[in-house]
């Protein structure tokens, strides 16, 4: 792997950490004790609040590993469409956390995240079409996103 790959690699990575970090913003006071989500009623399959940060920052990793090897394989100019499909999600994925945290609009949220969803899926279908191991490092996170969507769903219903 040459010197252009590595910092390839490490700029994606840092870009999809980025994200996260940005949806922390909102979500850490939320779920402080105390905090909006703290208080509010979850189903009883809500997974321990300790589970979110890691599951959450080995998918942003896996995240920016898939689109540095899309990027890697052409090139921006190559894979634009796929990569643009992969920011779209992103700048998506940090919204949620705004929307259902920041705002504490779990309707709103809900609505968002279909769209996250559409997006994550299409992202990972691109990807899929120039690296299947990019595509493949996308799966869990489609599937989480499933999961959270059920769960954003819940709490709408039982907080509506």
């Amino acid at each position: 792997m040459n010197k252009a790959h590595v910092v390839g690699l490490v700029v994606f990575v840092l870009l999809s950490l980025a994200a996260g970090a940005l949806g922390a913003l909102w979500t850490a006071p939320a779920t402080q004790p105390g905090g909006w989500y703290s208080q509010i009623e979850k189903p009883s399959w809500t997974p321990p609040s300790w589970l979110f940060g890691p599951v959450w920052t080995a998918l942003y990793v896996a995240m920016g590993v898939a689109a540095w090897l899309v990027w890697k394989n052409g090139g921006w100019e190559a894979n634009r469409g796929a990569l643009t499909l992969f920011f779209v999600q992103l700048v998506l994925n940090a919204a949620w956390s705004g929307l259902f945290f920041g705002l504490e609009s779990p309707g709103l949220a809900m609505a968002e995240i279909v769209l996250l969803w559409m997006f994550i899926l299409a992202t990972l279908l691109a990807f899929w079409r120039v690296s299947r191991p990019a595509g493949l490092l996308l799966v869990p996170y489609l599937l989480w996103v499933t999961f959270a969507s059920a769960l954003n769903f819940a709490v709408w219903r039982l907080n509506g």
